[in-house]
């Protein structure tokens, strides 16, 4: 199961970014469902996993529209928080088609956020892993306390430290941030040195970071693992990170040895960049197995050099 963010995203399709104040003309735009959490459980349902989500929706058209994604991907949202009278999260996405990569405009009200009191007990009690990712942190905390004191694995997906956020570091199993939050929470500008030093100090089994198509780096055991990202053609970066998590919750539930639990989830997250939207290249076991088998990786040396 997980907690945190849904959002509901209108993207905007151009050929290149233009400089800043300048004017490009669009291509097309669509609507597109995502959020971290809410993503990764979709990720999850697509890899033939039982699959709960809580997070809050608005109750405009985008919540409307979220609902209805979330529900037909097998998704389990009885515990879904209605806020009435609020718009749902979303943003203005512009991707640059001459690259895949894109440029996010976020709103989320105050309203969406969420109460420790809102967290059934019982329902975090019930599930096999947790996974979170860096808002409400104080439902956040409440949860992954309760979570990994009854022995169930806690997964993280981070990109900014949030105010209160230590109080959820201590008990989080498996950290995989953002490329830029080890740096960020530390002070330490060397990304080894930087996850050393947050696994240190709040004993979590592993402590990694995504790296976009540069693949994914973590320690565990003392030990660096550095798993090169894929090469695909790359159509829309956006969710890319959320369905990595979603595949690394999967490869925790199945028992994997890290090597083979971050190239599985950079694989599944590659994947999902081929198409448009947060969740519109997210493919089954068949298609991940394919790419693992035939693919092409992309190693960075300041990454190979200083890994197992």
């Amino acid at each position: 199961m997980a907690i945190g963010l849904n959002a509901t995203d209108k993207l905007i399709l151009v050929p290149r970014f233009p400089a800043c104040g300048g004017k490009i003309r669009y291509r097309e735009e669509l609507i597109s469902t995502g959020g971290e959490a809410a993503t990764a459980m979709v990720a999850c349902a697509a890899l033939g996993l039982r699959t709960s989500y809580i997070g809050s929706v608005g109750d405009d058209e985008y919540g409307r529209i979220q609902v209805e994604s979330l529900r037909r991907s097998g998704v389990c949202i009885d515990h879904l928080l209605y806020r009435r009278n609020c718009p749902n999260q979303s943003a203005c996405i512009i991707v640059d088609q001459s690259s895949g990569e894109r440029t996010v405009f976020a709103h989320r009200p105050d309203a969406l956020g969420i109460d420790p009191s809102e967290i059934p007990e019982e329902h975090v009690l019930s599930a096999r892993l947790l996974h979170l990712d860096g808002h409400n942190t104080d439902a956040a905390a409440y949860a992954a306390s309760l979570a990994h004191g009854a022995g169930i694995p806690v997964t993280m997906d981070v990109d900014t430290g949030y105010p209160g956020f230590e109080k959820v570091l201590p008990n989080v199993d498996y950290l995989l941030a953002s490329a830029d939050f080890p740096s960020a929470w530390t002070g330490r500008p060397d990304p080894f040195e930087a996850l050393t030093e947050i696994q240190n100090e709040y004993g979590m089994k592993v402590a990694g970071m995504t790296l976009g198509a540069n693949g994914a780096l973590a320690r565990s055991e003392g030990r660096f693992v550095y798993a090169p990202g894929y090469v695909v053609e790359c159509v829309d970066t956006t969710g890319a990170g959320d369905v990595f998590h979603g595949a690394f919750c999967y490869a925790v539930l199945r028992g994997w040895p890290l090597p083979e639990s971050l190239d599985f989830s950079n694989a599944m997250a590659a994947l999902n960049c081929t198409a448009l939207g947060a969740r519109g290249g997210i493919r089954g076991l068949a298609g991940i197995r394919a790419l693992q088998a035939g693919g092409v990786r992309r190693a960075a040396p300041e990454f190979t050099g200083r890994s197992a």
